[in-house]
């Protein structure tokens, strides 16, 4: 169990007992005394109770803010209009919505009818009929209610049947991501089926009598693909393939054409793929076979399969297809291209759009296609969509497959989400949504920009930076707050967050590192920054904070780094290597324990993270990875504030992770300053799931932040 070490209860940190545990490796020994905090049942009352002994010293270290920190939450929670809609997609029958209710944590799922009147094809320039003659407003299925008595509450998926009158969700009650699908009535919302339970979210309709879902293993693995046929006993569901081989997990997606499935078997460097008309659900077939490197992503139209191709010549991919009733007959598309990189594509009945990375930000080119049945050749110069602000982000969107109008999301650090229907016969672009911020905010007042930091080896690399021009002063006197991740080839680009306007309208900076790991700058981007290169990726951030320091962004002593999970990693390893650079670090469900965690086969996604860290069982994987992993290398130097959080429920990162990490620095760390644990016992990965306790959290993190850099006036402090 754990410890106060002073009779004035929380006025010293808990310290967590030491109880050897010794594993050795290529005769190397390491020593962890906090091992056995690992608990995997997590109901260990000992465990149980320092992570409480934590949580209540975090709260009494932060208790003289409290008041600043309620003051913070209603300034964040006050920009948000909580009355609202997303923006409608229309379908053949209905607009579908989601609805924010004033006050709730949770969405409602809605639905109303297309009017007859208005069965003209869909437009940029459509919109749903709202008044009092307009059809009515139906609510599938609350949130708010099926939340009321759980702490947490997540729906994975929520599918519609082709025939509009069934709906089947996925919803974690934990955080766990352990699903349970319910399958109910469109209209009435009664149940039409058995729940069925210990799923992951992938589920599709079979056609409007089945559904295709898929399980894991006991290591959380998806392995095995499903036919379940409503009305059915589970037992009778038919296991249409099994993944036995632990480095690969499934996926699933429906084609936009609604025609076929796609099972995906994947590693992190391979890719093959299953496909099923949903006509003849029964019958799963190979589509691309599995070739070790090849990474393939699949759609359809008509009677070609468009295939995206990634492999170790055509490393940022190349677009290809091939007849359904010929799978192995390819026509190369869209060739391979060393400075663009094909992302990702959606396919319409007259078009294509495929969404690609150029120099670090993404774009989107579109093309005209041949009529259905034709052959597929080599695709006619495309048409680029324009985008205004010189960082951006764009996330494509649900569209519908007969019409012209690509749907997609774009922001930008300064530009808050904007919904738009793009015409891709006349490229006309429509603004459909932007998200309301309320509070006087005028995106002029912002300033964007894109640097470049040198790393060690002479690459560029990207950093993204808004502040507010009237209180920056670029003379080093400003506090900035720099985010990284770098890792999987995610690519972390610049978005608008609501929150961090309580930052930048405090003379904040706020910055994110395109560090290699991720994907902004290509595949080459990623493998130069995984592996035997991970290092690439930390190095790649102080850089970057000693580019911002050398160019008077900021000075060391205003610096403060955040990352979440493999950005938990970052922070952990950049805070070993130099903890001197930083201020304050905020280390969010931080993935710390590399080495040992990779050693162990029976955690959640280990195997399959033997290709973006390396396979520690071999020596020189071993060693390369024992030199960065933050609780290996956890010394007796000062380090800055920090500030680290985990989910008991976490089935990505567990909840040890971060707890051995914490304990092993209090035992080491030769500062005074603080170090705070934060575990939120009704959360996973994603922490809390309600859209204000979110907001909660940005405020708790923020006054974290502010506090230890006393800028929190005497005035706002004390107890709420």
């Amino acid at each position: 169990m754990a410890t106060i070490n002073s009779q004035s209860p929380f006025s010293s940190p808990p310290v967590a007992k030491k109880v050897e545990h010794v594993m050795e490796m290529f005769g190397d020994v390491r020593v962890d005394n906090y091992y056995w905090l690992r608990d995997d049942s997590r109901s260990n009352p000992d465990i149980i109770s320092y992570l409480q002994l934590e949580n209540t010293y975090t709260e009494s270290i932060m208790s003289g803010t409290k008041k600043f920190e309620d003051e913070l939450f209603g300034e964040i929670k006050g920009r948000m209009k909580e009355d609202d809609i997303s923006a409608p997609l229309r379908g053949e029958q209905y607009y579908y919505y989601k609805r924010y209710l004033e006050g709730k944590e949770y969405v409602q799922y809605c639905r109303r009818l297309v009017p007859t009147s208005t069965h003209t094809p869909p437009s940029v320039y459509d919109t749903m009929p709202t008044g009092p003659d307009a059809p009515p407003e139906h609510v599938i299925l609350d949130e708010n209610v099926k939340a009321q008595h759980h702490s947490f509450y997540s729906i994975g998926a929520f599918k519609v049947s082709p025939n509009n009158k069934l709906v089947a969700y996925a919803e974690d009650i934990k955080g766990d991501e352990i699903y349970t699908v319910y399958v109910i009535d469109a209209e009435t919302g009664a149940p039409v089926d058995k729940p069925l339970a210990g799923l992951t979210s992938y589920v599709e309709w079979g056609g409007d009598g089945a559904l295709v879902y898929i399980t894991m293993d006991e290591t959380l693995r998806p392995d095995k693909v499903w036919l379940h046929k409503l009305g059915d006993d589970r037992s009778s569901d038919i296991c249409l393939y099994h993944e036995k081989d632990d480095i690969f997990s499934l996926d699933l997606e429906d084609s936009e054409s609604k025609k076929f499935l796609f099972v995906g078997s994947e590693s992190k460097i391979t890719r093959s793929i299953f496909y099923l008309d949903v006509a003849k659900p029964e019958e799963l077939r190979v589509l691309t076979p599995r070739v070790v490197g090849v990474d393939t992503s699949v759609s359809h139209r008509g009677n070609h399969f468009l295939i995206r191709r990634r492999s170790e010549e055509s490393f940022n991919s190349e677009l290809l297809a091939c007849p359904v009733d010929n799978t192995s007959e390819t026509t190369v598309l869209i060739p391979h291209r060393e400075s663009i990189k094909i992302q990702d594509m959606q396919l319409f009945s007259e078009h294509l759009a495929v969404h690609e990375r150029e120099n670090g930000l993404p774009k989107i080119t579109t093309f005209r296609l041949p009529p259905v049945g034709e052959p597929l050749k080599s695709l006619p110069g495309g048409q680029s969509v324009d985008f205004v602000d010189p960082i951006y982000s764009i996330e494509p969107s649900e569209s519908q497959f007969s019409s012209s109008i690509l749907r997609f999301s774009y922001s930008s650090m300064k530009t808050p989400p904007s919904v738009y229907d793009y015409d891709m016969s006349t490229g006309i672009s429509v603004l459909k949504k932007i998200e309301t911020v309320l509070g006087g905010f005028n995106s002029s007042d912002y300033v964007t920009e894109r640097k470049w930091a040198s790393a060690s080896d002479g690459t560029r690399i990207p950093i993204s930076i808004v502040y507010r021009k009237n209180l920056v002063k670029l003379d080093g006197t400003n506090p900035l707050l720099l985010y990284g991740y770098g890792s999987y080839e995610a690519c972390l680009d610049p978005s608008f967050k609501t929150s961090q306007l309580s930052l930048l309208d405090r003379g904040f900076i706020y910055a994110i590192a395109h560090i290699r790991g991720g994907g902004e700058m290509g595949r080459q981007w990623y493998e130069n920054g995984k592996l035997l290169k991970k290092k690439n990726t930390f190095t790649d951030f102080i850089a970057c904070a000693e580019y911002l320091i050398e160019n008077q962004y900021c000075s060391k002593e205003k610096v403060c780094i955040n990352g979440r999970s493999a950005g938990g990693l970052l922070m952990g390893a950049v805070l070993n290597m130099r903890p001197d650079l930083f201020k304050v670090a905020v280390a969010g469900v931080p993935f710390v324990d590399v080495l040992t965690t990779m050693l162990d086969p029976t955690l959640p996604l280990t195997t399959a993270e033997w290709e973006e860290w390396g396979d520690p069982r071999k020596n020189e994987f071993y060693f390369y990875m024992k030199s960065y992993s933050p609780v290996d290398n956890v010394k007796a130097q000062n380090y800055p504030s920090i500030l680290v959080t985990a989910g008991l429920n976490d089935p990505r990162v567990m909840y040890s992770e971060p707890a051995k990490f914490v304990a092993k620095l209090r035992d080491m760390k030769t500062d005074n300053n603080t170090l705070l644990f934060k575990c939120e016992f009704g959360a996973g990965h994603s922490s809390k799931s309600g859209r204000f306790e979110k907001l909660q959290e940005d405020a708790f993190t923020y006054t974290f932040i502010l506090k230890s850099l006393n800028m929190i006036p005497a005035s706002a402090a004390g107890q709420s």
